[in-house]
């Protein structure tokens, strides 16, 4: 999720509850969390730091999550990323995937039509490094027309859902204790990573 970007509107504040994890984070974080099932990481680590903000909050925050039995989740929101690449890539046992909102592509290959390989102690002969032909499978994905809109198709589907919640009865996509879970990572995050504050003045029409 990054990019490079100068801000100093009221979300580069802590005193109003700004940064890019709160305001751009909590649709990562979900991924994340939802990747280890919705079950409270064993080990986080975060790093913030302010580099074209004019604010006090984070416009650069680094989250790594551990959870044993599930995928290691390496998380950044950057907004001094002159060159962002893909914004999800996937690294598997047996391929892997990348893209974003624009696309999707993936490789993988079959390990039944892989060549068999075992430990070997032994020096490869001369100066060799392990090599094999692996053949990968390719696939891509690419949204529909009105997909392309993402902003405008998301929030569709958001509420739709949510009018389908409140007058049929239907379960919801993202429970309570799911968010409880994704809230509990951002605190902590947070509490590892305090900064300075500036000090409040809040709104300048006077606080309501």
């Amino acid at each position: 999720a990054n990019g490079f970007a100068r801000r100093w509107d009221w979300q580069t504040l802590q005193e109003h509850r700004g940064g890019n994890l709160l305001n751009t984070g909590p649709h990562f974080v979900d991924w994340a969390v939802c990747l280890q099932g919705f079950k409270k990481p064993d080990e986080i680590f975060c790093a913030m730091d302010r580099a074209n903000t004019y604010g006090d909050a984070e416009d650069y925050v680094k989250v790594v999550l551990k959870k044993k039995g599930a995928p290691v989740i390496d998380l950044e929101i950057s907004s001094c990323d002159a060159y962002p690449g893909d914004m999800i890539t996937v690294h598997g046992t047996q391929g892997g995937l990348s893209g974003g909102g624009s696309g999707l592509r993936w490789r993988y290959f079959n390990p039944k039509k892989a060549p068999k390989q075992k430990l070997q102690r032994k020096p490869l002969p001369g100066p060799s490094y392990c090599g094999e032909k692996l053949a990968f499978a390719e696939k891509n994905w690419a949204p529909s027309k009105a997909q392309a809109n993402a902003f405008g198709w998301m929030s569709k589907q958001f509420y739709d859902h949510l009018y389908t919640c409140i007058r049929n009865g239907a379960k919801l996509e993202v429970t309570p204790q799911q968010v409880k879970v994704q809230m509990a990572v951002m605190e902590e995050c947070h509490r590892q990573a305090k900064l300075s504050k500036l000090p409040a003045k809040g709104w300048p029409q006077g606080n309501r």
